[in-house]
């Protein structure tokens, strides 16, 4: 039987949700991304050593992008055995990791197609993701 899969993906959380004979799972996987950080020993947005000026942009953009890199190898794992998945949500995130499922040799021929979402409920995301299935037959 087919194991077909809808993401919604958001900047800090994804809904998976798993169709398979019949049943449906739904997955909730925080992110762990700091959209907003401080940095322990950071007062100024810039520290100042005799004419230099120190910005922390890099070190926060560095942690954002780790976070991102280890948020998207999971939803990788979860996709490994699937026939085919469906990425919706309102954020960036799903480009991001439509991007990354077709870096993937492995992964390209199961994505079936990438949505603009608003926030849902899960009710709502299990009903979406059924009936994107249900239409494409």
């Amino acid at each position: 039987m087919k194991n077909n899969i809808g993401i919604w993906i958001d900047t800090h959380l994804a809904v998976i949700i798993n169709l398979s004979n019949g049943n449906e799972t739904v997955k909730t996987i925080e992110s762990n991304i700091d959209t907003r950080e401080r940095i322990s020993g950071e007062s100024k947005k810039y520290g100042r050593f005799g004419g230099q000026y120190l910005t922390y942009e890099k070190n926060r953009e560095n942690k954002k992008i780790e976070q991102t890199n280890q948020f998207l190898k999971i939803l990788l794992k979860e996709i490994e055995d699937c026939d085919s998945v469906v990425l919706f949500g309102p954020s960036i995130m799903k480009i991001i990791f439509e991007k990354e499922i077709k870096s993937n040799l492995n992964l390209i021929g199961k994505l079936v197609g990438v949505f603009d979402a608003d926030s849902m409920t899960e009710n709502q995301m299990v009903a979406w993701v059924k009936d994107f299935y249900n239409n494409k037959k």
